[in-house]
């Protein structure tokens, strides 16, 4: 039985790492790099949206790993709505924004599906989080 044992099995987590790392490639552009003000925004947000995941997991309690989910699906609509202001500068593509926001919708589904099975499921209070993986990805 495949389980989360860490933040790190989490694949909203390890998609919303890589958004990230893709967000920081495009902002290396030298016409990016020059918006400084919103260079360091989209970094940040996007930083969040996979830093929420993890934070929220370690917390080791339901409702707060619920919250935490939350503010990372924040985090990710922040992040589509700067990629439609780096987008009307110039500063990337239509293809590169359309590849943006396909995955930050696909990130924020899956959170909102991760919310769903969390509130559905109980767990024994004082246990480390573990999660039937199988169990959850019927919801996805």
């Amino acid at each position: 039985m495949s389980t989360f044992k860490s933040f790190e099995d989490i694949e909203a987590w390890n998609r919303s790492r890589a958004l990230c790392n893709r967000i920081f490639e495009l902002t290396q552009r030298s016409e990016f790099w020059k918006d400084f003000e919103l260079k360091n925004q989209i970094n940040a947000s996007s930083g969040s949206v996979m830093d929420n995941i993890s934070e929220g997991f370690e917390r080791n309690n339901k409702k707060e790993f619920i919250n935490f989910l939350r503010y990372s699906k924040g985090s990710c609509g922040e992040v589509r709505s700067q990629i439609y202001r780096a987008h009307d500068r110039k500063y990337i593509s239509d293809s590169e924004k359309e590849e943006i926001i396909l995955e930050c919708k696909k990130i924020s589904s899956m959170l909102s599906s991760l919310i769903i099975y969390l509130r559905k499921e109980s767990f024994k209070s004082g246990l480390k989080f573990i999660f039937n993986l199988i169990t959850f990805k019927s919801f996805i």
